[in-house]
């Protein structure tokens, strides 16, 4: 997994609790992304997945209205106690994606779902794993979201995920095209395998997912309503 940060951004206090995603590039990359959008107290940003509520804390720094879904209760935990460690006002809820908040729309969803492909005698995620394991193919909640996103986005509103291009960057597209919603890479950067996929690589060799290259490149997707 990636283990460094992007870009600079304001210090984030954090608690990190065994078994929650430890804020990293994936984290970092998309809060640049987050940080070039316009969000004002108006904006309604949900924070789907949202882990330790790194990115939560950010929207909220940023004047957004925040609300922050996991289906862990224990990343539930963190995120509220981080943003009352950094000053913040975040709203958390418990639950399988937007299924904590049904029937909302919002003007800002930003997204770091799982995306590790995952080999299938792994079985279920469970604990810190929830937050990388994906399934064989890595889209085990991706393809859900990118489905599900023109019914939680309001007319104007913007969707943010990032994700690996191991797992098809220009299939994520192609799915949010064709739900509605006109969709581009607006951010992308490349690192050495983490620990999790080199402990994978003669699995994910044997799939074609990598040839001799170590590397992965991570892109931040944007949709919004065409």
């Amino acid at each position: 997994m990636p283990s460094e940060s992007v870009t600079a951004a304001p210090r984030f206090r954090c608690w990190i609790p065994p078994g929650v995603y430890r804020p990293q590039t994936d984290t970092g990359l998309l809060g640049r992304a987050l940080r070039r959008e316009r969000i004002t107290s108006r904006t309604e940003v949900l924070d789907l997945g949202t882990g330790s509520g790194a990115l939560a804390v950010e929207a909220a720094r940023l004047g957004g209205r925040v609300t922050a879904v996991d289906i862990s209760w224990r990343a539930l935990a963190a995120a509220w106690c981080n943003a009352l460690l950094n000053g913040q006002l975040v709203r958390v809820r418990h639950g399988d994606l937007t299924s904590a908040v049904p029937g909302r729309r919002f003007d800002l969803v930003v997204t770091n779902p799982p995306y590790v492909p995952a080999p299938p005698g792994v079985g279920p995620p469970r604990g810190r794993a929830r937050a990388w394991d994906a399934g064989p193919d890595g889209r085990l909640l991706i393809d859900r979201i990118c489905g599900a996103a023109p019914a939680f986005l309001r007319p104007a509103g913007r969707l943010l995920m990032v994700h690996s291009h191991l797992i098809g960057t220009e299939e994520t597209l192609a799915r949010l095209r064709a739900a509605g919603l006109h969709a581009e890479i607006v951010d992308r950067t490349r690192l050495p395998f983490g620990w999790v996929l080199r402990s994978r690589l003669a699995w994910l060799r044997e799939r074609e997912l990598v040839a001799d290259r170590t590397t992965e490149e991570l892109v931040v997707i944007r949709a919004e309503h065409a």
